[in-house]
C-alpha cells in the first residue's frame, strides 16, 4: 500500500469519515498511522464539532467504585491477575459500596460504576441486592455494573433488578491477538458473545480495547473498528497499553498516545453520538492525557469514589494516577481542568443520544 499522500489528502480522508461515517480498509489504516501534526489537529477538530453537536460542552461524571481485586482469570496483561501472588488482595463490603455511592450522591454523581475482576465470591444474589439497594436509595441514578463474563440469566437478572448500563472490554476483535493476551481456558467467542447478549438484554453496552497492546497490528484494530460497527455500543472506552511489573508483559512497550488520540477521533466520526471516556490509562501515560482526550472527541471522565485505602491494590497496570485522592478533592481537581479545555461537568446521568444516520 502506498503511504505517501499529500496533506490535503488526508484533509479529504478525514471529510469523508466525517460525512460517512466509515472509510475503507486502506483509507482507516492510512489515517490511524498518519502522524502529522496539522492533519491530527484537524482530524480532533472534526470529532470535537461532532461531539459538541449531539452533547454540546458537557462532560459526563462517572462514580467508579472498585469494590474487589480478586479475579479467577488469568489475562496476561493484568496486574489483578489470578497468577499474581504479590497482589494485596480485597473485598468492599456491601455497606462500603453504599457508603461510596452516598458519598458520589453527596458530590453531584448520578452514575455509579461497581467494577472489579470475576470474583466469585460476589455472587448474582449478591449483586442482585446490592444494585436494589442503589437504586431504592437513590433512584434518580444510573448503575452500571462491569464485573466481566458470565451467563445470559445472569445479565438479565442484573438488569431486572435495575441495572442500566453494563461495560465489558473486548480487548481485541482480532481472534489470534485474543489468544496471545490471554490463556486457552479464556474464549474470544464467549466474550463476543456477553457483549450480544447485553445489547439484546437492553443494557446501555460499553466496550473497548487497548491501544499498544502486545502484538497488536493495524489490521487489528481495523477489526475492532469493523466489531464497533458492527456491534454500536452505547460507550467505547480505549485506553493506552501500561504493563504491569507482575506479568509476562512487564517490559512491552506501553501504548502511543497519539495513537489512542486519533482512534478517540476515528470513533467519534464513526460513532457520532457514542458516550467516550477520556480514561485513567490515558492521564497515567500523558500529565495531561485526559484533557487532549477530551479535546479529541471524548466526553466522560471516571473519577474514582474507592476508599482511598484500597485505590492502591487496584492496579491494572503501573503507575495509575488518583490512587491517594479523596474523592471530594479529585471532583475540584477535575473540574477546573475540564474547565480549562472549554467543557463543563455536567450534574446528570448523561445517558446515551440516540443517532441515525
Amino acid at each position: 500500500m502506498d503511504t505517501v499522500i499529500s496533506k490535503n489528502n488526508y484533509i479529504e480522508i478525514v471529510d469523508r469519515l466525517r460525512n460517512d461515517c466509515d472509510l475503507n480498509d486502506e483509507k482507516l489504516s492510512l489515517l490511524l498511522l498518519c502522524e502529522d501534526i496539522d492533519v491530527n489537529e484537524y482530524l480532533y477538530s472534526q470529532a470535537r464539532e461532532v461531539r459538541e453537536k449531539y452533547y454540546g460542552k458537557n462532560v459526563y461524571l462517572r462514580g467508579l467504585i472498585e469494590f474487589t481485586n480478586y479475579c479467577k482469570n488469568n489475562c496476561y496483561y493484568c496486574g489483578i491477575r489470578a497468577g499474581n501472588n504479590n497482589a494485596e488482595r480485597y473485598r468492599l463490603s456491601e455497606e462500603e459500596i453504599l457508603s461510596c455511592c452516598d458519598l458520589g450522591y453527596e458530590l453531584g454523581f448520578r452514575t455509579f460504576v461497581l467494577q472489579g475482576g470475576e470474583d466469585p465470591h460476589f455472587s448474582d444474589d449478591i449483586i442482585v441486592t446490592i444494585v436494589k439497594k442503589i437504586k431504592q436509595k437513590h433512584p434518580d441514578t444510573a448503575v452500571t455494573l462491569s464485573i466481566g463474563e458470565k451467563e445470559k440469566d445472569s445479565y438479565q437478572r442484573f438488569f431486572d433488578a435495575g441495572a442500566d448500563r453494563y461495560l465489558l472490554r473486548h480487548e481485541t476483535a482480532d481472534r489470534e491477538h485474543y489468544e496471545k493476551l490471554h490463556p486457552a481456558d479464556m474464549s474470544f467467542d464467549h466474550r463476543m458473545q456477553c457483549l450480544k447478549d447485553l445489547k439484546e438484554i437492553g443494557f446501555q453496552v460499553g466496550c473497548g480495547m487497548m491501544v499498544g497492546s502486545p502484538f497488536q497490528k493495524t489490521e487489528s484494530l481495523i477489526k475492532d473498528i469493523r466489531f464497533l460497527q458492527e456491534l454500536r455500543p452505547h460507550m467505547v472506552g480505549i485506553g493506552p497499553f501500561i504493563p504491569h511489573h507482575d506479568t509476562e508483559f512487564a517490559h512491552k512497550e506501553q501504548g502511543s498516545v497519539q495513537l489512542t488520540l486519533r482512534l478517540l477521533s476515528i470513533i467519534r466520526l464513526i460513532l457520532p453520538d457514542v458516550l467516550l471516556p477520556a480514561t485513567t490509562a490515558l492521564g497515567t501515560v500523558d500529565a495531561t492525557g485526559r484533557e487532549k482526550g477530551l479535546k479529541a472527541g471524548a466526553n466522560v471522565i471516571m473519577p474514582n469514589l474507592s476508599p482511598t485505602q484500597v485505590r492502591g491494590k487496584y492496579l491494572l497496570y503501573d503507575n495509575k494516577i488518583c490512587t491517594g485522592d479523596e474523592a471530594a478533592e479529585c471532583i475540584r481537581c477535575l473540574s477546573m481542568r475540564v474547565e480549562k479545555t472549554g467543557y463543563r461537568i455536567a450534574r446528570s446521568r448523561g445517558d446515551h443520544i440516540f443517532f441515525e444516520k
